[in-house]
């Protein structure tokens, strides 16, 4: 503060502050076992994986069945028609004119249009789980499906352009292609993934042993097999869930548990988390489950044996003759002592022998 000519002036200071920091969108965590690098316009992740050499070779097999009876369909057809129409017309023209349409029907349009009209997939890519998407995660157009055919049929299968070594250069690329695309798929833009997630499995958690013998005592008779799946579905995935989705469908299971049958009477001995509690019970119903299978089996095989298999047995082999042994003996194979019966001592017979003759004439007896 100054005092000038009776005019008071404030001096006020004021101190650079730094912009604050922009807030910026966080970056897409990505799965591990997710290596097609799919991310969606919020900036997620996609949980997909590409399909790598072996799936789509068997793929491919699968189709090449699939176009084999479709040939055979359509020579059939070709046929019966062909005998429909007058002689006069069919000729080598004709001939060559169905049989070139049939062939590019069978290897181009059979792709062409599986892919057009099956989301992506032919017959093949269906049952091993693929399917054809555009490289920036859209689905598959009709120009792409288009140029993934005419390029492989030109240079990859069947190679009408230098067959072998178009293979060789085909699977070359697919090797070396860190998310596994044949020629194909970059002309076209395209990718293969897999329709399928992987999961690892995990055991489901076992009960603790200060719950056993409180788990043992419960009445577990009014539980339902739907409210028991859920719980062991959970219980499998619970390390897929996050914070506070899991603790809150724990306590929604326990719940329904709880009101189902009864088990906070008596109260669990030990305070534990939710999952804890869901575990205990659920191990306790198995157990008494695997106890009632025995049951019935011991029952069954009692009443009906030919029902339950004997356990397999060992072939009894019959003794080998003992080799004959020698002065020495070699460490491998130690002596034993050979344990035989004593000699029984001769008996006396009960008429006296008789004496033989000694000197010749003397007849025994005598």
């Amino acid at each position: 503060m100054h005092l000038r000519a009776g005019i008071i002036v404030f001096t006020v200071g004021v101190s650079a502050q730094p912009p604050p920091p922009a807030r910026t969108r966080p970056a897409a965590r990505a799965v591990p076992w997710s290596d097609a690098g799919l991310v969606s316009g919020e900036a997620v992740a996609l949980e997909v994986r590409v399909a790598r050499l072996g799936s789509r070779v068997l793929a491919l097999l699968l189709d090449v069945l699939t176009q084999l009876v479709a040939a055979l369909l359509l020579a059939v057809l070709i046929a019966l028609l062909f005998a429909a129409l007058p002689f006069e017309l069919v000729d080598a023209a004709l001939n060559s004119a169905t049989g070139t349409l049939a062939l590019v029907l069978v290897l181009v349009g059979y792709p062409v249009l599986m892919e057009r009209f099956n989301n992506g997939q032919t017959v093949g890519k269906l049952a091993v789980g693929l399917r054809v998407i555009s490289a920036d995660g859209g689905p598959v157009e009709l120009r792409q499906s288009l140029t993934r055919a005419l390029v492989g049929v030109a240079v990859e299968w069947p190679g009408l352009i230098l067959p072998l070594i178009s293979w060789v250069a085909g699977v070359t690329v697919m090797l070396t292609d860190r998310r596994g695309r044949r020629l194909g798929d970059l002309v076209a833009g395209t990718l293969v993934v897999h329709t399928r997630t992987a999961s690892v499995w995990r055991p489901i958690p076992t009960a603790v042993p200060p719950l056993v013998g409180w788990a043992y005592t419960l009445d577990l008779s009014r539980l339902d097999d739907k409210l028991v799946l859920a719980v062991r579905q959970y219980l499998a995935r619970v390390h897929l869930f996050a914070e506070p989705a899991r603790t809150r469908l724990a306590r929604g299971l326990w719940a329904e548990v709880a009101e189902a049958a009864a088990v906070t009477t008596p109260p669990p001995p030990l305070a534990a988390p939710e999952t804890v509690y869901l575990a205990a019970v659920l191990g306790e119903r198995h157990r008494r489950a695997v106890q009632r299978l025995q049951r019935t089996r011991a029952v069954t095989s009692a009443l009906w044996p030919e029902l339950v298999p004997s356990p397999p047995t060992m072939p009894i082999r019959p003794a080998s003759p003992e080799p004959a042994t020698t002065g020495r003996v070699t460490p491998s194979q130690p002596s034993l002592p050979v344990l035989r019966p004593a000699a029984a001592p001769p008996t006396q017979p009960d008429t006296p022998a008789a004496r033989p003759a000694t000197v010749a004439g003397e007849r025994p007896g005598a």
